[in-house]
């Protein structure tokens, strides 16, 4: 490949990257605040606004443009507001009437104004991205695709209001209602997100199209959700994620010969998939592992607990190794026994110190919790077993000690069967 070909590889890296970083910075807070869909709406409904600040004389990313995207972007939401307080139209629905009546409005009037005004509707759509390298201006005596440059400015603009307003940011997102209480501006601070919203919007009308946008505002911050926590986190892994997203999919694109915009969003789609199964907290991968980490537990737990049983039936402390019920509890007491929590004796087995006091544990809770039960719900004695059986795995000492302090340390279940002592 040619530096001239590398150099146009690169420059449409560029401007993708910074779109992408430009809309995933925005739509941190449009996911955070469950705007989502709002942001969706502003994504199509800016066009009406585009089309005018353009016939009025105005370039795509110039003054013009962004005053008509921003007075488009408000008019969207007070419409959206006005249905819901006027008719009681939920706000989804509001949004949906709104959002697909402006853009169907603008893409009529791009179409029948097309003679006049350098707008195309499949640009409008689809963006333009293949082409952002050959339209130039010279920034420092040095030739820079214009809509990087505009790209460029958006994200700085954007990036110094939300750093300038950041803590209001994020005290409105996590909680309005005490935003509001304290007395913080809640409707300007929630203007300004959506004025952000609309320019980080228009700038990607030429690279990704109005429907492709939507990706960049709302898949990279609900992947970064997904995996952080703290908000300065989830704005930098989206802005990571939607630039990775913006460079390897305008490569993939560019190998398979198909289209840039779309395959951006292939990439994010992609990021967001992993990042549900790789999601350290709830990803499937850790709910997995944790189901799988639970029922290992719980058959260990229950092995000891039927041996614990049978030494209190027998009176003995070896007894016979009890017959396992699963594959999982056949496993569970192998391990019990290789790593010496289950001794092997000529008579039988017998727990060692440490798994007599954790068998002890268990069957306290499970007696303790039918004890419970008989007392305050209204149950025969045989439907007492299940409900304890599931529980017996999950009571911690304090809940232990309450259930006890309750029962006035009932020494014995409704069976009659004594309820051992807590351990230690």
């Amino acid at each position: 490949m040619t530096s001239d070909a590398w150099a146009l590889h690169g420059w449409s890296m560029a401007t993708a990257a910074t779109v992408s970083a430009s809309c995933a910075l925005v739509g941190t807070f449009l996911v955070v605040r469950r705007m989502s869909l709002l942001g969706d709406a502003i994504a199509h409904a800016v066009l009406p606004g585009i089309v005018v600040g353009v016939l009025a004389g105005g370039s795509l990313g110039g003054p013009l443009v962004m005053l008509g995207a921003v007075g488009a972007a408000l008019v969207t939401v007070w419409l959206t507001q006005m249905l819901r307080a006027g008719v009681g139209l939920a706000e989804d629905a509001g949004a949906g009437v709104v959002f697909t009546t402006l853009f169907a409005l603008g893409v009529v009037i791009v179409s029948l104004a097309a003679s006049r005004i350098d707008l195309d509707p499949d640009c409008v759509l689809f963006g333009v991205l293949e082409l952002a390298a050959f339209d130039l201006v010279s920034v420092g005596g040095i030739l820079v695709p214009r809509s990087l440059v505009t790209a460029a400015s958006v994200f700085i603009l954007v990036g110094f209001m939300l750093a300038a307003t950041w803590r209001m940011q994020v005290f409105t997102a996590f909680d309005i209602d005490a935003a509001k209480a304290v007395g913080l501006p809640v409707g300007s601070i929630t203007t300004a997100l959506l004025a952000a919203t609309a320019a980080a919007t228009v700038v990607g009308f030429e690279a990704v199209g109005s429907v492709l946008v939507v990706s960049m505002l709302v898949v990279p911050a609900a992947a970064a959700e997904l995996l952080v926590r703290r908000m300065h986190h989830v704005a930098a892994v989206a802005i990571f994620i939607a630039v990775v997203s913006a460079c390897t999919g305008w490569l993939a694109a560019w190998t398979l010969d198909t289209s840039a915009a779309g395959m951006i969003a292939v990439m994010l789609g992609g990021w967001y998939a992993l990042a549900v199964c790789c999601a350290p907290e709830d990803g499937l991968v850790a709910r997995t592992v944790a189901r799988i980490a639970l029922a290992w537990r719980v058959a260990c737990e229950d092995s000891l607990a039927r041996i614990w049983r049978a030494q209190e039936a027998t009176g003995r402390s070896t007894v016979s190794l009890p017959a396992p019920r699963s594959i999982l509890e056949r496993a569970a007491l192998g391990w019990l026994r290789a790593t010496g929590c289950v001794e092997a004796t000529a008579g039988g087995v017998r727990l060692s110190p440490m798994a007599a006091r954790d068998a002890e544990i268990v069957v306290r809770s499970h007696r303790l919790w039918e004890a419970w039960l008989g007392r305050h719900a209204d149950l025969p004695l045989d439907h007492l077993h299940p409900p304890a059986e599931w529980i017996e795995h999950h009571l911690g000492i304090t809940m232990r000690q309450q259930i006890a302090d309750e029962m006035a340390h009932n020494e014995a279940d409704p069976h009659g069967r004594e309820i051992p002592p807590e351990a230690g």
